[in-house]
């Protein structure tokens, strides 16, 4: 209980608002000392006027508001939240007024407004790759005379500044996006006004934002900002800020956006209030990691753009009318190449474009945020096409360091240097945490650049010498492979005959349009890399310390035919390299050990070992029965091959892949499926390489096995449901096998009804007997139904399965179902007919869901083994051509994207990743 002399919360409120108001001398006092407050208190104290003392501007979530006499009518033309946040950054820019917008880009088409058909828009030559496709639109289209120039040097702009010039806008950056040039823009806008006294200096201040310049200070009329980077800091909303001195732009501006409705939506503005709260303590950061980065680079002796260091030619006028660098830079490599695999390469920064965040970006320019401007212009403005930009974040600048660091070393940007002793451990935290800048530059001191006068490609590879660790590439070069390799594989499902076909009975089973992708990359560090995040799979292992003398031994001959067998030795051997290093899932070290394993046998010794690094991805659902390791499987063994020039890497326009090829990688498919599963039947690796539907005996007891293609299979749908229960497929198997022994009495007649009805639906799937469709899925369900029978009186089934199996049949869906795979989880499959009504089956997969399962909706016999193709010999000398195959929509720029493919793989969400495929295109299928 209270008392009055401690009041409570509810007293000590009335006791606060009940005070009296501030005599006018006191509020005038403080509104002197107000006057004098810095940035980073302007930017916290939000004035806040609310009729219930709310401490954060709230949101007026409403279109209108009632009344006629209001000072709001309609929120096209005014918001509380939006002039709540228009004039907090008013008091920012030392503005006249703010004008929240949509977008940067809203920002600039209404500025651009302003100017009539005849006059000159001046611009500089080096700008962001969206206000140039603006600009150059309203050349073609407006009637502007749009003229670009070389802002940063004051003299290239007076020949356009005659008497009698048109001149009504100039249009600057400073620093520049992506070459951080630097304008002058107290001199510029003293140049212009006097020679053309009614243009208006317009400043894209993104780059800095208010906190670091203030270009209305520097005599520009006009400041618009990106308010989806700095100001927000956090990439969740699209905003644009329009900042003005003049009031009759001002005016102008107004109405414009009141006439288009391009202001701000109340929730954006909220959170973009919320965000300019904490800019200037995001900045400090970012500016302080930028610093160390750029000095890092500038260390090992890359072209680094940034006005933070010394060599920057037009620091000291950055320096006048800025009071930071910022956090953005760029560098350049000298080779396109090389600089893809550098970005390609990241895991901290991520690739993307735009800046500000408080995470750290990388991107390319030339293939990203400046791809609308062609590159005959980007050359001409001296763009290089290797640039590489770097957005720095808020991370702990050790983490981006080693993460920036293990991307050039991979790429081959960087080599060891072996005369440089490494700090330990605790002496390099002590340094850091004394004094950065030292550490940064003993940090760069452990790596040099490949020489010079080198070709660039001869340079990304460096050497790997056993037991000595590093040496530099010319005294021993390692292996690696010239571009990426791109595959992809499908899953499977046994329609008919699992366990029995482990015993010689037919197995029926065909392709699903659920793949595994995977991407194989050079790299050129010594070192084999995979990556399968789908299992949490990331590692990398010396290739020098890979147990290479337990190597079978071969004839080069005849290195790329698979062995029939493992080698106990070796495979022992490598699982001890895997379980050495990781500490991952059952299913991740399988996926290790299989990938290593043929990397080594294939490889033949160290010598012809590739550097590389193997990134797979999946939209099979892991452990369920759908072939995900066969595919996975067949994915490393046609890299592994085409990495070795083993099999032929097509070409556009060839219609397939030849029978000798597609068998050579069935071959390492199904070894590569030997280490995962010790006896696998050899149907999943079958099908995963060849697509479409198979008939499948494999040789038992003498008996003569063969695969049979049914090509006259027609597409089928089917609802593949998911238990999410583990399987243990060695133990089914095997539990098979003994029930078997001890009974075969019991077994035997099993086995025999799978064969008949295996053989049934190889004449149904094959088209050998000609049946209406309808009768033809009938007779489909009716064995499904049977073989799932049996299949339970072998002891594989499980109660996750039998309950999809009740569900299915059940009224009012009366579908017919089975296990599929191994069993005892996994999954099933479930037959869908030609004219089951979508209500039904979208009532059938909600019931699923309910229960705990995924059910996928696919169709079979798709495709089998896919290769990305390379450019035909002919167009191989097209740059653009080669670029037009990797390109990818970018949603941000609506122009074309070149990302590097391991990248974009890695990226891409299990939805995303067929749409990924589809936009590589000039894929060649088995």
């Amino acid at each position: 209980m209270t008392t009055p002399s401690t009041p409570g919360d509810s007293s000590l409120a009335t006791s606060v608002y009940s005070l009296p108001a501030k005599s006018p001398t006191e509020a005038e006092q403080y509104k002197a000392r107000a006057a004098n407050w810095r940035f980073s208190t302007l930017c916290a104290s939000v004035d806040t006027k609310d009729q219930y003392g709310a401490s954060s501007t709230p949101i007026y979530q409403t279109a209108t508001f009632k009344g006629v006499d209001g000072q709001y009518d309609y929120t096209r033309s005014g918001n509380p939240t939006r002039g709540g946040l228009e004039n907090h950054l008013a008091r920012l820019y030392g503005a006249t007024q703010a004008f929240a917008l949509s977008t940067g880009m809203t920002c600039l088409d209404t500025i651009l407004r302003l100017v009539k058909p005849g006059e000159t828009v001046l611009a500089g030559d080096d700008l962001y790759g969206g206000t140039n496709r603006l600009l150059t639109y309203l050349g073609t289209h407006g009637g502007v005379n749009v003229i670009h120039a070389d802002t940063t040097r004051i003299e290239a702009l007076r020949p356009y500044l005659q008497p009698g010039n048109k001149v009504k806008m100039v249009l600057l950056e400073s620093p520049t996006n992506p070459l951080l040039k630097i304008a002058d823009l107290q001199g510029i806008s003293d140049e212009v006004k006097a020679a053309s006294p009614n243009a208006l200096i317009v400043v894209d201040n993104t780059m800095m934002s208010p906190y670091l310049q203030r270009p209305l200070e520097l005599g520009a009329d006009i400041v618009y900002d990106s308010g989806t980077k700095y100001l927000s800091g956090h990439h969740d909303l699209m905003a644009g800020i329009i900042a003005a001195k003049r009031t009759d732009v001002c005016k102008d501006i107004a109405f414009l956006i009141n006439s288009v409705g391009s202001g701000l939506a109340p929730f954006d503005s909220f959170l973009l209030l919320r965000g300019v709260k904490t800019m200037s303590l995001r900045m400090d950061r970012q500016m302080a990691t930028a610093q160390l980065v750029a000095n890092y680079l500038d260390s090992l002796g890359f072209l680094v753009h940034y006005p933070g260091l010394k060599s920057h030619p037009k620091r000291d006028i950055h320096w006048k009318q800025a009071t930071g660098a910022g956090a953005v830079l760029s560098f350049v490599t000298g080779d396109k190449a090389l600089s893809e695999r550098i970005v390609g390469g990241a895991r901290l920064w991520g690739i993307s474009v735009s800046f500000g965040a408080v995470n750290s970006l990388i991107s390319m320019p030339c293939l990203m945020s400046h791809a609308s401007i062609s590159a005959a212009v980007r050359a001409e403005r001296g763009l290089p096409e290797n640039l590489i930009r770097l957005c720095v974040g808020i991370e702990d600048p050790r983490d981006l360091m080693d993460d920036l660091e293990h991307s050039l070393l991979s790429a081959g940007a960087i080599t060891p240097n072996l005369s440089y002793s490494p700090l330990s451990h605790a002496r390099s935290a002590e340094l850091y945490a004394t004094d950065p800048e030292a550490w940064i530059l003993e940090r760069a001191k452990g790596f040099k650049r490949p020489s010079d006068h080198a070709s660039a490609i001869d340079k990304l590879v460096t050497g790997v010498k056993k037991g000595l660790g590093f040496t530099s590439a010319t005294e021993s070069e390692r292996k690696t492979i010239e571009q990426d390799i791109v595959v992809s594989a499908p899953g499977k499902v046994i329609l008919f005959g699992e366990h029995a076909v482990v015993h010689g009975v037919t197995a029926v089973a065909s392709s699903v349009n659920l793949r595994c992708f995977a991407v194989q990359s050079p790299r050129s560090d010594g070192k084999v890399g995979l990556e399968v995040p789908d299992i949490g799979v990331e590692l990398e292992w010396d290739i020098s310390k890979l147990p290479w003398n337990l190597l079978p031994v071969h004839s080069n001959a005849h290195r790329h035919v698979a062995d029939k067998d493992l080698d106990p030795a070796l495979l022992q051997a490598v699982e001890g390299v895997v379980n050495a290093h990781v500490e991952v899932g059952k299913t991740g070290i399988g996926a290790c050990v299989a990938f290593l394993y043929l990397y080594m046998v294939m490889a033949g010794g160290e010598a012809d070992a590739p550097a590389v690094t193997f990134t797979a991805k999946s939209n099979l659902p892991i452990s369920a029965g759908l072939g995900s390791s066969a595919a996975y499987s067949t994915c490393v063994a046609s890299a592994l091959l085409l990495a070795h020039s083993h099999i032929t890497q097509p070409e556009h326009g060839q219609p397939r892949l030849s029978e000798s090829d597609t068998n050579i990688v069935d071959g390492w498919a199904f070894l590569a499926e030997k280490v995962l599963h010790g006896n696998p039947s050899g149907i999943d690796n079958a099908v995963s390489v060849r697509g479409g539907a198979v008939a499948f005996t494999r040789s038992v007891g003498g008996r003569q096995g063969g695969l049979n293609g049914l090509h006259g299979f027609s597409s089928i749908r089917l609802l593949l449901t998911n238990t999410l229960v583990p399987r243990d497929t060695k133990s089914l198997v095997a539990g098979v096998s003994a029930k078997r022994l001890a009974e075969p009495h019991v077994v035997d007649p099993i086995l025999d009804a799978i064969q008949s009805i295996s053989d049934e639906a190889s004449t149904l799937l094959s088209g050998q007997t000609r049946v209406e469709r309808k009768e033809l899925v009938g007779r489909l369900e009716a064995l499904i139904t049977e073989n799932h029978g049996h299949l339970v009186n072998l002891g594989v089934s499980h109660p996750s399965l039998e309950m999809i199996v009740a569900a299915t049949a059940a009224e009012p869906f009366g579908l017919a179902t089975k296990l599929t795979g191994a069993g005892g989880g996994g999954c099933a499959v479930t037959l869908i007919p030609d004219d089951f009504p979508q209500s039904s089956l979208d009532s059938l997969i909600t019931t699923l869901q309910a229960q705990g399962f995924q059910p996928h909706l696919t169709s079979v016999g798709g495709p089998g083994l896919g290769i990305h193709a390379q450019p035909s010999s002919s167009s191989r000398s097209s740059t653009r051509a080669a670029q037009k195959e990797d390109a990818i929509p970018n949603s941000e720029e609506g122009e074309g994207m070149v990302v590097p493919k391991r990248a974009g793989l890695r990226e891409a969400g299990t939805e995303d990743l067929q749409a990924w495929s589809d936009r590589l295109g000039g894929w060649v299928h088995t």
